[in-house]
């Protein structure tokens, strides 16, 4: 029998088509019931899921279920919590992945993007400068691959902002990832062309002002939704555990209702969003 948290996964057939662009898949209490997580998805009406790797062996494992599931697509870089342990080897190695060098050709071309990579400065796992290092690394890797690139930025989005600044090449293919800033931040992302994706911590209405502030502000053709599954889950179902693709649902529909726009309106346009900044083919 599921259990009650599994049981309270967004479900029934929903009329608009969403895009989780954020995902971790490969995660324990995800893999393990991979076919159960892609069928709530699918009940949702998700049907499209980026997978976000954060080292090689991600990388590869996230290519075996894109193998077997074609509604998955791959962004694989070095998270910024790893950059303190990275080697040149590893870096060389995420590098022929992103250029599809040894994988197969149908899976080669769901390589969509470069990330996540940022910069981390609420913990404390590599050093600053080494997070920079590796963070201009994943640029010019994604300016020479003609490729987005997706943000982590934790306590560091103004910093962020700065070095992204230097690369006018990267202006439109940047997302900010489980965008958390208040407005002056996003008005800041924005008009360097950054696009702005929302997580369920915006669905938390006693701590998340701020960001609910950010994402009234945000302009239509420049939002995206994501679960950043395993974590985050959104209200209505914030105590589940491990949060799911499917659940993205709950943090598009929040976020239309913030917004006072009809939901269908919404997704739709995240979808668009996702398609065109990620080039993803339509089915």
């Amino acid at each position: 029998m599921p259990s009650p948290a599994r049981n309270s996964v967004a479900g029934g057939h929903n009329s608009a088509m969403l895009i989780d662009t954020h995902c971790h898949l490969t995660s324990a209490g995800l893999i393990e019931r991979i076919d159960e997580v892609m069928a709530n998805a699918e009940a949702a009406g998700v049907t499209r899921l980026l997978l976000v790797a954060v080292n090689v062996a991600d990388a590869c494992a996230a290519l075996e279920l894109m193998a077997v599931w074609p509604q998955l697509s791959l962004i694989t870089g070095i998270h910024p919590h790893e950059a303190g342990k990275v080697s040149e080897q590893d870096f060389a190695e995420i590098l022929a992945i992103l250029r599809g060098e040894g994988v197969e050709s149908p899976l080669a071309e769901r390589i969509v993007g470069v990330g996540e990579t940022g910069l981390d400065f609420y913990y404390d796992f590599a050093p600053p400068e080494r997070q920079e290092q590796v963070f201009r690394a994943h640029l010019d890797a994604a300016r020479e691959l003609n490729l987005p690139v997706t943000i982590h930025a934790r306590e560091s989005e103004l910093r962020v902002c700065e070095i992204l600044a230097e690369y006018p090449a990267l202006a439109g293919r940047v997302v900010f990832h489980c965008f958390s800033g208040p407005p002056p931040v996003a008005e800041r992302a924005l008009n360097l062309g950054c696009y702005l994706s929302y997580t369920g911590v915006v669905t938390f209405s006693k701590k998340a002002e701020h960001i609910q502030a950010s994402a009234r502000m945000t302009p239509l053709d420049r939002i995206m939704v994501e679960t950043d599954a395993p974590y985050l889950s959104p209200e209505p179902v914030r105590k589940m555990r491990p949060n799911e693709p499917a659940n993205v649902l709950h943090t598009a529909r929040f976020l239309a209702d913030l917004r006072g726009e009809d939901f269908d309106t919404f997704a739709a346009a995240t979808t668009a969003n996702a398609e065109r900044f990620f080039s993803l083919t339509k089915d």
